[in-house]
């Protein structure tokens, strides 16, 4: 199955935010929205990403940096991403080796839509229920 499949299923919009913007921005942004990341973009092109762990990370040390502290300084700058053609078994290997739970998905260096660990998790058991269903009737056919 194609990345692009789990898109038309989901959608492809994807809450972005601007470079500039403030870690406390990006943190309401996150809960309004009630995701674990958001893609930076400048234009239509992702230049990061900011994480809820990234959003942590800057209130432990210090709560008052998250007005100051601007999305650029604490984003995640080299980002992986994948192509809506990317098979899913690709993504998952992808995800897993690097650790991420969320991957913009970009076409043509623009930002196209993104996929979450939950994404991938959910379409990968509702196949095995599919088939699982499949190969039941199968036998209950055969007998």
């Amino acid at each position: 199955m194609k990345i692009s499949t789990i898109l038309q299923r989901k959608g492809d919009s994807v809450v972005t935010i601007h470079p500039d913007a403030t870690v406390l921005e990006a943190m309401r942004l996150l809960m309004k929205h009630r995701i674990g990341g958001v893609v930076v973009v400048r234009g239509a092109a992702p230049v990061g990403i900011l994480t809820e762990r990234d959003v942590l990370r800057v209130g432990a040390e210090d709560p008052s940096h998250l007005t100051t502290e601007v999305v650029e300084a604490v984003m995640t700058h080299e980002l992986i991403t994948a192509s809506p053609d990317d098979d899913i078994d690709h993504v998952m290997h992808v995800m897993t080796e690097h650790r991420i739970r969320h991957l913009p998905i970009v076409v043509n260096g623009a930002l196209t839509g993104i996929v979450s660990i939950g994404d991938v998790v959910n379409t990968v058991r509702l196949e095995a229920q599919n088939e699982n269903q499949q190969l039941r009737a199968y036998i209950q056919g055969a007998r």
